[in-house]
Order: C-alpha cells, then structure tokens, then sequence
C-alpha cells in the first residue's frame, strides 16, 4: 500500500463528515467528479468499500467506519505538524479555524476577523458557529484551532482566556417603559422568552430567574432559535427576555422596546477563548486573545445604555 496521498485522506474525511458527495467537493475546494474520483482510487488502494452509496447521501460502512477513526488522527497530527513549522519559522499564522456560539458570533465577528486580518496579513480564516458542547467536540478533535464561549470551561486539556465580561437587560414592550424593573422572583412569574435547549445562554438566564443552577422553569416560558427572534416575539408583545449587552445595538435598533437593568448584582456572562494546550499556535492565539479582548472591552463596556429603561 505505498500510492495513498494525504488529499486522499484529506478528501475522505470531508466525506466521511459531510455525507453528501458536493458539499464535500465544496469544502475541500475541487469538483465533484474529482473527488468522487479520488475516493474510488482511495477505496481500491485499500480493497474495500469505504461507502454505501445511494440518492444524495452517502454512508460510512463498517470498514469505512474503522478507517475514518484511524485517519482522523492522522490528518489532525500532520496539520498541527504543518501549523507547528510555519509558526516556529516565521510566527506567521496561515490558517485559523474559529468556533463561535451563536450568542457571540454576529456581534463579535466583525472585530475578530478585522483584528486578525491586520495581525497576520493573508491569513484564511475558516468559522464555525454552534453550540457550546459540539465546538468542544472539535476542538478536541483538531477539527478547530479555537472557540469562543462563555467560560468557564474547567477542562484540563484547555487553556482558556477570559475576554470580556457583559451584563444581561431585560427587553420589554414599549409600553412597559417607565414600569418597576422585575426582580428575579418576579421574573419567575412573567411570560419568560429565552432560547431552546442547547444554547448556555438560555441556562444562564435562568440559574439568574432562580437565584442558583437549579432547573425550575419559570411559570409560562416560549422557546426561540436566535435572539433576534426573542426581540422580535417581545415586540409583538408575548412576554419578556433577557439580552447580552453586546447584541443590543443590533437586536433593538428596529423593534419597538425598552431596556432595562437590573439591580445590582447584575446577571453577566464572561466571554473567553479556549483552545488545546497542545495546540502549535498557542502563542498566537495568546496574542489573538489580548488584542480581541482589548478591543472588545472598549468597545461594548464603553458604551452606555441610557437611562435606566430606555426605548
């Protein structure tokens, strides 16, 4: 077995994760006709059908199976060796792979890219937004270089770095403007917006309703997908929500509420970013973390609400 090529591993695990013959092609930059080419040349060299092919999906089979966890770390180990020796030789950093929580990414972005642009000139940057628990997956994978969540993460193969810490305001009608901020048990009885299970965000708003990490649900509480559509369902008056500071100027700008603080203490979160302590770029990243986070503090904390409820 000496004609196998790192594209050919390269090729084969796009289509082992994407399932679908184009959106492998896609990811990895070539045609479709190619790819599939590649991987019947792949599949012969080891002598034996990678996939069950069949419609538009495409399907590991057992022994694809068994080779796609044995290429995984291999592919991962000759990328990290790829990132170790441009980083060690110049310090340049020519491909980051970023995961960002939907909570974060559509306000956060725009400042991160810029930074990095003007930090390393030319780098391809690739981003990844879900979940909290599924960017840990692939950070720990190697499929990412690093994420930014909410912290603290508290796993020992990670160093993380605190970038910022926001408060959350309460989103209302406009007609509530001018009304008694709700306390935290008050809250608990109030048509409560947040969003599905999954995002952390949604259990930070409630370990705030119930004063502790205890999962009591509040009276009558709607589900969303995003905060714009929270803002959105508060603005055709189905109840209440709870916002980060840094989604404000986006979410709000055209959705007739009013903003209001709570009492002291504040709920808040802490933004950070995590990445593997084995990771080639950690010095990078360390600079990328500082100079985010720098920014990113001026930017938001600076930055006033009004009053204490405000339209």
């Amino acid at each position: 077995m000496t004609n196998l090529t790192l594209k050919q591993l390269r090729y084969f695990e796009a289509l082992a994760r994407h399932g679908h013959f184009g959106r492998a092609a896609e990811a990895c930059a070539i045609s479709q006709p190619a790819l599939s080419m590649q991987i019947k040349a792949f599949e012969e060299e080891l002598g034996g059908d990678l996939f069950e092919r069949g419609g538009r999906q495409v399907r590991l089979t057992g022994f694809g199976e068994e080779v796609a966890q044995r290429i995984g770390g291999i592919v991962r180990s000759i990328e990290e060796l790829e990132d170790y020796a441009r980083a060690s030789r110049d310090g340049r950093v020519g491909r980051l792979r970023i995961g960002v929580i939907p909570t974060v990414a559509p306000y956060l972005l725009p400042e991160l890219i810029g930074t990095l642009s003007r930090l390393y000139d030319g780098v391809d940057i690739h981003v990844r937004e879900t979940q909290t628990p599924k960017l840990l997956q692939e950070l720990h994978e190697g499929r990412l270089d690093l994420a930014i969540i909410a912290l603290p993460v508290s796993e020992p193969a990670l160093t993380e770095v605190p970038l910022f810490t926001e408060n959350f305001v309460l989103v209302r009608p406009q007609e509530d403007a001018g009304k008694p901020v709700p306390s935290r048990e008050a809250l608990r009885e109030m048509k409560l917006l947040l969003l599905e299970e999954g995002h952390c965000f949604r259990e930070q708003a409630l370990s705030f309703c119930n004063g502790s990490t205890r999962t009591v649900q509040p009276r009558d509480m709607l589900d969303a997908s995003s905060l714009s559509t929270l803002v959105q369902m508060v603005n055709a008056g189905m109840g209440v929500t709870l916002l980060p500071e840094m989604a404000l100027p986006i979410e709000t700008r055209s959705a007739a509420v009013c903003i209001a603080r709570f009492e002291e203490p504040e709920p808040s979160r802490t933004i950070g970013m995590v990445w593997r302590k084995t990771s080639p770029l950690a010095k990078q990243l360390l600079q990328v973390a500082d100079v985010v986070g720098a920014s990113a503090r001026g930017r938001w904390q600076s930055r006033e609400t009004g009053s204490p409820d405000q339209g």
